[in-house]
């Protein structure tokens, strides 16, 4: 299960984005398009007024600031035509009146400029989710209107249980509906008491309502006289009846029957009239249907479906009440924010249903960790939120990390396999970090992000300065939109070098982002939030493209031989015309496609091998190589080398880099490469950085080497002249 936006339903969701500036209105298509939304836009609040009654949009987001016609205006415009949608306000404006008024005039939530994209499309999410609930209980309320009604036509055939208790409490009268609905005959009930019907859990409550000499049915029927200028008023209690198969929930409509008495009082004789409750009347409709429907949706408002556990709303719901208590008591309480290392893998290796499963088993183990009260949520995707109320001091909170983090390190079984998962925690307590639900989630998020930026796996209590990091990253995304229209991305090149000869006979083409103020960014830096946000498709499409235009000119200029290699993500490969583009790009520029090396990790090829295999298949007759990169760290099953048309194997740098110093690698490395030589494949060594290291593979028949030890990646024109060199002039 990766971290996405649900479907609300079948048809595509469109939702309307309303703002008076363009660069907001495309920052924001981007972002809802990337997730699978259908957007139209409107520039100023008029131009929003006219495509609200031409378009029937699923959701608003609007800002409130535009000078034709302001949010406000807009609301209000929707309220006066009965355009029924939900409505987001995204704003530079923060006020307590302005986000006030915003919610009065039916604003579903209230986001501040600039917005956190994980933070609005959860929002979006959660709004069109509330929607499709609302119009789910609405349908069904206005199902039930109707059988109400079938209802009310019934009634005169005797539709309901109808009944009446004598002043005891017995029955005096039944109609035959108590024999279809709870199974007892008539004649068993007539004269025994009401109690005989009524589940054990409800007897005192039936007792309350129904005995004659209730304090509650006498005042209730005497002020409902007195208001109703002494005509009857019925009352409705909901009680659980047991019938010969368990029981069920009935609505019960008394009637309370009165006579009235005459007493003269005084010298004069004046009459004084009093009521007397004599009998009950009464009806019982079966509701169990609708408040099973009734408690079902409301299980759906505020559960996560696949772990059961509190989704984000009832969270915040939860936590806004104990930081009210915490108040009153002048207690602590803290906040944890968790997000699962490694997770991306376990569902990009073994699939989405082994990543659900382990997201179940995850929520199981952290529920082992409660005390009484506290509250566990799924937050969405990877991430759990935790609330720990009525804590003495932060050592509390430090305690139950530490017992969480030791039941995730043990493995899980999946699929035939152990995967190991950590967690990467962060703290808030309150008051000090922070005095409203939103502060709390918001600070803990951050100390989360700083574990995972010291190395993840580990704990970290909130302070302040660490929000910087979150504004950062969300500024380095704003960037990385504008790279490749801006020219800001370069492919560099590292050169692979035959092992025997020392002659360059490839590179492999990397990207470097000349960041406009802070210099290069290397890939560890902006490639994982490329994944995320899907801007990793468009930058390896420039990256395929620049390199076979750059290399090919080399090709052109007399290097024939040299062989490029190019890496290509998950994303792209599992894209359905994969191989299509790719062969489309070599055609386009010209490249020979002998020449070309694609490289696929083990952990893509793992995740959907019989879809792999037709891919590479392709390409292969095509005239493509393929390489595996990285191999020996993911879940190797040695089998698929039979199965998929490999001519490379890249050792991983991280066996290269423990050949002197950790026992036993020297042994795996012989391993893997005398496995390569069996099995015919070209073998690659990476990350070579000493002569040692070169001597020992040259001497066990890699057949070629790159790493930093003759060169690091450079521009094309640094590349070309390496290549020029003469062998013994390479190695630094």
């Amino acid at each position: 299960m990766t971290k996405q936006t649900s479907r609300i339903s079948l048809k595509k969701t469109e939702i309307l984005v309303v703002d008076d500036e363009p660069q907001v209105i495309e920052n924001l298509e981007a972002l809802l398009t990337d997730h699978g939304y259908s957007v139209i836009s409107a520039i100023g609040g008029i131009n929003a007024c006219d495509k609200l009654l031409r378009h029937n949009v699923d959701l608003v987001l609007l800002d409130l600031n535009m000078q034709d016609k302001n949010g406000h205006e807009v609301m209000r415009f929707m309220t006066e035509n009965n355009i029924d949608t939900a409505t987001i306000v995204i704003s530079g404006e923060s006020s307590f009146s302005t986000l006030s008024r915003s919610l009065r005039r039916g604003s579903y939530d209230y986001l501040k400029k600039p917005y956190d994209p994980e933070e609005l499309i959860a929002t979006v999410a959660s709004a069109l989710r509330q929607k499709s609930l609302e119009s789910a209980h609405a349908s069904m309320q206005k199902k039930l209107k109707h059988s109400e009604e079938l209802h009310r036509f019934i009634v005169n055939n005797s539709p309901d249980i109808i009944f009446m208790l004598d002043q005891r409490g017995r029955f005096a009268f039944l109609n035959s509906k108590i024999e279809r609905q709870l199974g007892y005959t008539k004649t068993k009930l007539i004269g025994a008491h009401y109690s005989i019907i009524v589940a054990e859990q409800d007897k005192d409550k039936a007792a309350y309502h129904l005995q004659f000499e209730s304090p509650w049915l006498q005042e209730s029927n005497r002020v409902a006289t007195l208001r109703n200028n002494g005509r009857t008023k019925s009352f409705e209690i909901n009680l659980v009846m047991a019938n010969k198969s368990g029981s069920r929930y009935y609505e019960i409509t008394i009637f309370p029957i009165k006579q009235k008495t005459r007493k003269l009082n005084g010298i004069r004789q004046a009459p004084n009239h009093k009521t007397k409750i004599i009998s009950l009347y009464g009806t019982a409709r079966d509701i169990t249907e609708k408040k099973e429907a009734e408690d079902f949706i409301h299980y759906q408002a505020y559960h996560d479906l696949l772990t059961r556990l509190p989704n984000r709303a009832l969270f915040k719901d939860r936590l806004s009440l104990s930081i009210a208590q915490a108040k009153r008591n002048n207690s602590k309480l803290a906040v944890m924010f968790l997000d699962l290392d490694r997770f991306k893998v376990v569902n990009d290796t073994l699939g989405h249903t082994m990543g659900d499963h382990l997201l179940q088993t995850v929520a199981t183990r952290l529920g082992a960790c409660l005390r009484d009260g506290d509250t566990l949520s799924h937050f969405g995707g990877d991430e759990f939120t935790l609330l720990l109320p009525e804590l003495s001091s932060r050592e509390d909170a430090r305690h139950i990390a530490r017992k969480i983090m030791r039941v995730l390190k043990e493995p899980f079984p999946l699929a035939e396999h152990d995967v190991f998962v950590g967690v990467s925690i962060g703290i808030s307590m309150f008051p000090d970090a922070g005095v409203t639900a939103e502060e709390l989630i918001q600070n803990s998020d951050a100390a989360m992000y700083h574990v995972k930026g010291r190395g993840k796996d580990g704990y970290q209590f909130y302070v302040n300065g660490m929000n910087n990091r979150s504004s950062g990253r969300l500024k380095l995304e704003r960037d990385l939109r504008g790279a490749l229209k801006q020219n800001e991305l370069n492919v560099y090149y590292q050169p692979k070098v035959n092992a025997i000869t020392g002659d360059v006979i490839g590179v492999e083409a990397l990207v470097r982002w000349h960041h406009p103020e802070k210099g290069i960014i290397y890939p560890s830096e902006f490639l994982p939030l490329a994944e995320e946000t899907k801007l990793i498709i468009d930058i390896s499409e420039w990256v395929l493209e620049t390199a076979c235009r750059e290399v090919n000119q080399w090709i052109q200029n007399g290097h024939e031989a040299i062989r490029l290699a190019v890496n290509f993500s998950p994303k792209q490969i599992e894209h359905p015309r994969f191989v299509n583009q790719l062969i489309n790009q070599l055609k386009l520029t010209g490249f020979p496609r002998q020449n070309l090396e694609i490289e696929i990790s083990e952990n893509v090829i793992m995740n959907n091998l019989e879809h792999i295999v037709q891919k590479l298949n392709s390409l292969a007759e095509y005239g493509v190589s393929i390489a595996v990169d990285d191999f020996g760290t993911g879940y190797s099953s040695l089998s698929y080398l039979h199965k998929l048309p490999i001519h490379t194997l890249k050792l991983d740098q991280s066996f290269v880099k423990g050949l002197h110093n950790q026992p036993g690698q020297p042994c795996i490395v012989n391993a893997i490469i005398a496995m390569a030589q069996g099995l015919k494949l070209n073998i690659v060594a990476e990350g070579v950085e000493t002569a040692e290291q070169y001597a020992y593979l040259k001497k066990l028949g890699c057949h070629e080497i790159q790493g930093f030890y003759f060169g690091k990646a450079q521009p094309a024109n640094h590349t070309l002249a390496m290549i020029n060199q003469k062998p013994s002039e390479l190695a630094v």
